[in-house]
């Protein structure tokens, strides 16, 4: 009888471990292996190679733990009758073989599936002349498993799920930006630029002198637009640091006499992200913004980083006005 109790514990053991691979093993995403294997994480690389045939181990898995059930029935047969022999092994199995242990792996399935990878190579060595045809069998009529990417909004509710949790790596400042640099290519730059009606701009044959360099301060620019004739006809940029050696007490001058920088022009619906590439081949911290062949107002990479950020960036004249 004590051999009979042994040998079916050991069993139903093995049952356990089986059932509980079973779920466990099929519950983990190979992307996720992949990415956690590529950053060290030595658990994955363990359990990868396991995972990224999934038919074969399914197979082995699956013929090991029916082969156990069988032998746990037969071994109680021998000792009891058979109605016994199979109530018993009815509840041995259900509670024991499969309940706890799938619950139990299921919810430390990659440190438990590392665990036992020693015991699942043993299962395919030994069932692979019947796994491995039923693995090709099942690559044939199902395909391999492909990778599913998130969408930019699934990464988003990802990212926001690190919020107030204790485990996260990530700080409440991340989140923010991670969440608001997924959101560029959705936001347009027509969404945050100034419009032209409010923009301080000066046009070629504007004059500048000690009135206007005052004027100039008081506002705080420091990169002034400077339109044509017609507002929709863009002449260039009027940087101040350039101003600093001219003494406009002296005498006046023309804008066009001073030294003007391209103003470079984007169309209205140009995307957020793409932006920034065209800010930094521009070599430019302004640009314009052009809606059915006008000027309609003006961008600059300090309304990108805002709109990232999801904060307005106050310089210190922003608070001395304050």
């Amino acid at each position: 009888m004590y051999a009979t109790i042994i040998i079916v514990l050991i069993l139903v053991l093995f049952s356990a471990i089986c059932s509980g691979l079973n779920v466990s093993l099929m519950s983990l995403d190979v992307a996720d292996l992949k990415r956690k294997k590529e950053l060290g994480n030595i658990q994955a690389s363990v359990v990868y190679p396991l995972r990224v045939k999934p038919h074969l181990s399914l197979a082995s898995i699956l013929l090991t733990n029916v082969a156990v059930i069988s032998s746990s029935s037969l071994v109680l047969s021998h000792r009891y009758s058979g109605l016994v022999a199979g109530i018993v092994s009815t509840l041995l199995i259900v509670v024991f073989g499969e309940i706890l242990p799938q619950a139990y792996f299921l919810k430390n399935a990659l440190f438990i599936t590392a665990l036992c990878a020693p015991i699942l190579r043993i299962m395919i060595i030994v069932t692979y002349p019947i796994a491995r045809p039923l693995a090709w069998l099942l690559d044939h009529f199902f395909g391999k498993e492909k990778g599913a990417l998130h969408t930019r909004r699934e990464l988003g509710l990802i990212i926001s799920e690190h919020l107030g949790h204790k485990e996260s790596e990530l700080d409440e400042d991340e989140v923010e930006i991670i969440r608001g640099a997924l959101k560029l290519s959705e936001t347009h730059v027509s969404d945050i630029m100034t419009p032209i009606k409010k923009v301080f701009s000066l046009q070629e044959n504007s004059v500048i002198d000690e009135y206007m360099i005052d004027r100039i301060k008081e506002e705080s620019f420091s990169r002034i637009p400077i339109l044509g004739t017609s507002i929709d006809e863009p002449g260039g940029i009027l940087l101040m640091k350039d101003l600093v050696d001219i003494d406009f007490d002296e005498r006046s001058y023309l804008v066009s006499e001073l030294p003007v920088h391209k103003l470079h022009i984007v169309g209205a619906r140009t995307a957020l992200d793409t932006m920034f590439r065209k800010f930094i081949a521009a070599h430019t911290h302004l640009m314009a913004i052009e809606k059915n062949d006008k000027i309609v107002g003006i961008v600059t990479i300090e309304d990108l980083l805002e709109e990232i950020i999801g904060h307005e960036i106050e310089d210190e004249s922003d608070v001395a006005r304050t």
